[in-house]
């Protein structure tokens, strides 16, 4: 039997599974206040703070912590990386201590499991299909100037596992299949699945792609150029635009969807409004993508938080459903997506890279 331990580091949580085989024997969640963060001056700092927490916790739940052979973490912003689970080493952890594509709380995947396997006998750390999973095709990096270039990092991890999920249902190999696949959370990112590489992607992380619920996606750029000179904005209030208070926390000032759908439905005109410009923006970047594909589109899989909401189905339906069939996998399990890739390589269906940058 395999036994496995997830992590899965958010801006306000720390999450971690157990899993014997594809059995999830422990799955906790540990909060984190936002007075208890603030006095670190960025998210690496919180590594001691966090990594006390998974294994107490594991101990308190008689969990035997040395029949733990394998630690697989969340993959952070390090360079970018081909798909596929990869060794955690001293220069991973280097290069996710340092952030060096940005400081984001996945950094602290790599140097967790790194952690904790070090206290196990004969434990081993990975990570698996991390943000910055980069497969895209040369043409797609090409952003329009000589100074800039377009980046990939969107959520490989859901995306690529839910990509499996249906290939196992129609009796597929992923690697056979062309799929769309929009992961549509609290961030948004569609991307062309071709024969197993995702080869052109929003960057849901840094303002690409449609508004989500509290990111404000592409942006007219001559308007934001005009903001960014004004006089009025800081830096960091025009990236918080972008980042943090844009989509639906601008323009009706809740980053929840659900609370969004719920007005939709009693009848908030603007509510309404606004949402069905979500599902509008939606779809357009799914069209966009079938292009990518040259129409030769197996699926599209709609995944994440927002899936669960009834009409961005139907809506998605009516608008691209001509380029495909629409399948929903709502929610996402990250940690489960984690235990997977893990159990892949247990089992020896799947081989080890290293992270050489």
């Amino acid at each position: 039997m395999h036994r496995i331990l997830a992590i899965n580091p958010g801006s306000t949580s720390t999450k971690f599974a157990v899993y014997f085989d594809d059995k999830c024997v422990l799955n906790k969640t540990i909060r984190h206040s936002m007075d208890e963060l603030m006095s670190y001056k960025n998210v690496v700092e919180q590594f001691d703070f966090r990594k006390g927490f998974i294994i107490d916790a594991l101990v308190e739940e008689g969990i035997e912590v040395d029949s733990i052979k394998t630690v697989i973490g969340r993959g952070g912003l390090t360079y970018p990386l081909e798909s596929g689970v990869y060794r955690v080493n001293n220069q991973m952890i280097k290069h996710a201590h340092k952030g060096v594509l940005g400081q984001h709380a996945s950094n602290l995947g790599p140097m967790l499991a790194d952690y904790i396997a070090l206290q196990i006998p004969n434990a081993q750390a990975f990570i698996a299909d991390p943000v910055v999973t980069d497969e895209l095709d040369d043409v797609a990096r090409v952003a329009g100037h000589p100074n800039f270039e377009r980046v990939s990092i969107f959520h490989a991890l859901n995306q690529k596992a839910t990509a499996r999920v249906h290939a196992q249902k129609v009796n597929k190999q992923y690697e056979t299949l062309n799929l769309i696949v929009a992961h549509l959370g609290g961030g948004i990112s569609v991307g062309a699945h071709k024969k197993g590489r995702v080869v052109d992607v929003n960057n849901g992380f840094d303002g690409e792609g449609p508004f989500s619920p509290e990111r404000a996606g592409t942006l007219p750029v001559g308007q934001l150029i005009a903001a960014c000179y004004s006089g009025k904005y800081s830096e960091d209030q025009i990236r918080r635009m972008v980042v943090g208070e844009g989509g639906y926390v601008g323009y009706l000032g809740t980053n929840s969807a659900q609370e969004v759908q719920e007005l939709a439905q009693s009848g908030n005109e603007k509510a309404k409004f606004i949402q069905e410009a979500l599902f509008y923006q939606v779809s357009k970047i799914i069209g966009e993508m079938a292009v990518v594909l040259e129409g030769k589109v197996d699926a599209i899989l709609l995944t994440g938080g927002l899936a669960y909401n009834e009409e961005l189905e139907k809506y998605i339906q009516i608008k691209t459903g001509f380029i495909a069939t629409v399948y929903t996998y709502p929610g996402e399990d990250e940690l489960e997506a984690l235990a997977m890739n893990a159990l892949r390589v247990a089992r020896g269906e799947v081989e080890v890279k290293e992270y050489q940058k």
